[in-house]
């Protein structure tokens, strides 16, 4: 009798482990899998490209300094409004409306370092924008009052920044002359280079410059490319004999005729 008691048991056992728990489970599942709903959709927040202003999910864009861009070459390029996507963007108030009617057709090069002669730091930002501490050094205090801006600085590193849109006149070649046309503001870009007359720039920034360049070219039609001294060849020296303009002329693709001043340094 106990024996049977066992096998009983024992058979009990084993159907209640192959056939009855195993269902129950499934249906458990099942019943759980039916009672809790799918998650819901990721949802994106929607950006306006700063180029074109096409509207994408903030995932799918390219962002910089809160900008976004719906793809790389908006990204590096100048936007309608005169701004350059991949340039940090420092506004200016030092600019004005250009003549009615202008063609924007010449790029000045310009060389600047403050302190003279010493890199880094921010004190070129805070000039061209009117926030030079005169405190901060002897030299600042003799040019803290002078309104003066550029569109674009490259620093040594090879750093882009935009201070006046293009569309915008900067004040960044004062009494100038181009080919018997005067005030070259009116219809020029004014490019700076952080540096001196007497050290070679650095690799980093002619890299720059060439992209800066080839944004340029694709919204205006350029003709010449000059230096500050080529304009105001009594008052200024700028980029000076360290910039190298054949090696700038071969980097981006400029023919020498746009170069009206040649390429020797000088």
């Amino acid at each position: 009798m106990l024996k049977i008691l066992e096998f009983l048991f024992f058979f009990g056992l084993v159907y209640w482990l192959v056939w009855i728990y195993p269902k129950k489970r499934a249906l458990k599942k099942a019943a759980n899998t039916q009672s809790t709903p799918p998650p819901p959709p990721e949802i994106y927040k929607m950006v306006s490209c700063s180029f074109c202003k096409m509207q994408l999910p903030i995932n799918e864009s390219f962002e910089y300094q809160e900008r976004f861009y719906c793809s790389l070459p908006h990204y590096n390029e100048i936007n309608p409004q005169g701004w350059l996507g991949c340039a940090k963007q420092v506004p200016s108030p030092n600019y004005d409306a250009r003549p009615q009617g202008v063609t924007i057709d010449t790029v000045v090069i310009h060389h600047i370092s403050l302190p003279e002669g010493r890199f880094g730091g921010e004190a070129i930002e805070a000039f061209f924008t009117n926030r030079l501490n005169p405190e901060d050094d002897p030299y600042f205090a003799t040019i803290a009052h002078v309104q003066v801006s550029a569109h674009f600085l490259i620093k040594r590193d090879g750093q882009l920044l935009q201070f006046v849109s293009t569309r915008d006149r900067a004040w960044h070649a004062g009494v100038s002359q181009l080919q018997e046309r005067e005030r070259v503001n009116d219809f020029s870009i004014g490019i700076e280079l952080e540096g001196t007359g007497d050290v070679p720039f650095e690799r980093e920034q002619y890299q720059s410059l060439a992209k800066l360049i080839l944004a340029i070219q694709k919204q205006e039609s350029i003709q010449y490319f000059v230096g500050h001294s080529d304009i105001s060849p009594e008052r200024k020296t700028d980029p000076g004999k360290s910039f190298d303009w054949l090696y700038f002329s071969q980097i981006t693709k400029i023919p020498e005729n746009k170069l009206p001043f040649g390429m020797d340094s000088r």
